[in-house]
């Protein structure tokens, strides 16, 4: 199917050239790539209904393409394009900045948080649904098969949100990042940019098996309770 690809990502992919990652590969060594490939195959056969029956709706809602590709900055520094079901409307770019010009209220949202809690680009109803109940981040098990994601990491950082993390950067390119991690059982879009970025670091310092593990069941809770999702 159409994907939806944003401009800029011959820069970001010049950029990430430019910053090698120290690490020869990913924290968590095999047995996290291992759990990864496995746990992924499960999810997308659970989840195949989903798979079948979201793009139906999408596009019936908002025609156009049915997944939103994005480049993110993994593991190294290298790009790699992040998949998600479209949860916006197809000019979202000019949407958000006619609405930050007029609102300088949501223009201090979006710089704090990098997100808009009542976010204009969002297709109503579904695309507000999908990101309640993180099912627009299905199609990032297929990242993880991939190899550009893992499971539990960091969130994935765009380029210009990967230059704000300053001296913190390098421990974001020693993981692969994840479908879910510290920031996403901790509040979501409810945190500071800056607590964002704290408990990324905290994630690559500490990874173990049994911390994934843990970090998993804690998003079972967060996706039943749906707090700090929009």
């Amino acid at each position: 199917m159409a994907v939806v690809q944003p401009k800029g990502e011959a820069c970001e992919v010049a950029f990430a050239a430019a910053t090698p990652a120290r690490a020869s590969s990913p924290v968590g060594g095999t047995l996290k790539r291992l759990f990864d490939v496995a746990f992924s195959l499960v999810a997308i056969a659970s989840a195949l209904p989903f798979f079948l029956l979201l793009p139906l709706v999408i596009y019936f809602v908002a025609p156009g393409p049915v997944f939103f590709r994005h480049t993110r900055i993994g593991f190294g520094g290298k790009s790699f394009p992040c998949l998600k079901f479209r949860t916006m409307v197809a000019d979202a770019d000019r949407v958000l900045d006619d609405h930050l010009a007029r609102d300088p209220e949501a223009r201090a949202e979006f710089a704090r948080h990098r997100k808009l809690k009542n976010d204009p680009r969002v297709i109503p109803i579904v695309g507000a649904f999908l990101r309640k109940s993180s099912l627009d981040e299905l199609p990032q098990f297929l990242n993880v098969l991939r190899g550009d994601m893992s499971v539990v990491g960091p969130r994935p950082l765009t380029l210009e949100e990967l230059r704000d993390y300053g001296k913190h950067a390098g421990h974001y390119k020693a993981a692969r990042p994840g479908i879910t991690g510290l920031w996403q059982v901790s509040g979501r879009s409810d945190l500071s940019f800056g607590k964002r970025v704290e408990l990324d670091s905290r994630y690559v310092a500490t990874c173990s098996f049994p911390t994934d593990m843990h970090l998993i069941l804690r998003t079972v809770r967060v996706l039943i309770n749906g707090h700090g999702a929009y």
